[in-house]
């Protein structure tokens, strides 16, 4: 059975891309920690959409969890033709200031998981010569920021592979795409403990940053910044020296995180 896998599903962008896939008939599979959330969304979302949704509770953080996921697909035969790396979580404050264990918590789960993915998967979409694979990077990906160096980095990483990715795979068939959404309504500030967002002109809903990227996804395209005020940022910051940017963003940030 071909299914769309999708990480951190349970809420957010990772909820918002199964009820759309749903709603255009995927069969899924939900990864997410919390069981009692991916129950009750498969639940709903099979008697609503006559599909087949699985669901596997897992810190992808935990030893070998890729290998644990990997082999569940396997076990019951599931053809994971969608895989969207969704999973992650940020940080913000003074890097001297954060707990390092979270911080490389984050390296992990950002990075190093999504990598663990899509190398497992990757190699069965090659061998059908089809397959679609979406990871969530951010607007974040486009510029070094201070007070929140470790994040901004890891999701460099992840547009950086996704493009790099996307062209070594466009002979089999395998579409891959960098979704790069600025501040959306989700968990994640709650999360990074951020209680104001860096925004141009408010929040997006997870719903908008779904409909771009499935968009993107048609046109070919290997990285799509939801939001027209987010694009003209984002594509400020590559013409723009990262030493300004660097200055401007450490220069507001500063007072609050750093003592003098």
């Amino acid at each position: 059975m071909k299914v769309t896998l999708i990480t951190g599903a349970s809420s957010g962008i990772g909820e918002a891309f199964a009820r759309k896939l749903a709603a255009m008939k995927h069969n899924l599979v939900l990864v997410a920690r919390t069981e009692d959330k991916l129950f009750a969304l498969c639940d709903e979302l099979m008697a609503k959409h006559k599909i087949t949704a699985h669901y596997v509770a897992l810190d992808l953080l935990e030893y070998q969890a890729d290998e644990k996921l990997f082999e569940e697909t396997e076990r019951h035969g599931l053809e994971v033709d969608w895989l969207i790396n969704n999973a992650g979580f940020g940080s913000m404050g003074d890097f001297v200031d954060l707990p390092l264990e979270n911080e490389l918590d984050m390296i992990g789960l950002n990075v190093m998981s999504l990598v663990a993915l899509t190398h497992r998967y990757l190699k069965q979409m090659r061998e059908r010569k089809s397959g679609t694979i979406i990871n969530i990077s951010s607007t974040a990906s486009f510029q070094p920021i201070p007070f929140m160096s470790t994040y901004a980095a890891t999701k460099a990483f992840v547009t950086s592979f996704s493009e790099g990715i996307a062209q070594e795979n466009k002979k089999y068939g395998i579409r891959v795409l960098a979704c790069c959404p600025g501040a959306t309504e989700t968990q994640f500030f709650d999360v990074a403990k951020i209680d104001k967002a860096l925004t141009v002109k408010g929040m997006q809903l997870p719903e908008d940053v779904v409909d771009a990227t499935l968009k993107a996804l048609k046109k070919g395209k290997s990285h799509v910044i939801s939001g027209f005020a987010n694009y003209l940022i984002a594509h400020l910051a590559t013409v723009s020296p990262n030493s300004l940017i660097t200055k401007v963003i450490g220069a507001k940030l500063s007072p609050k995180f750093q003592k003098k």
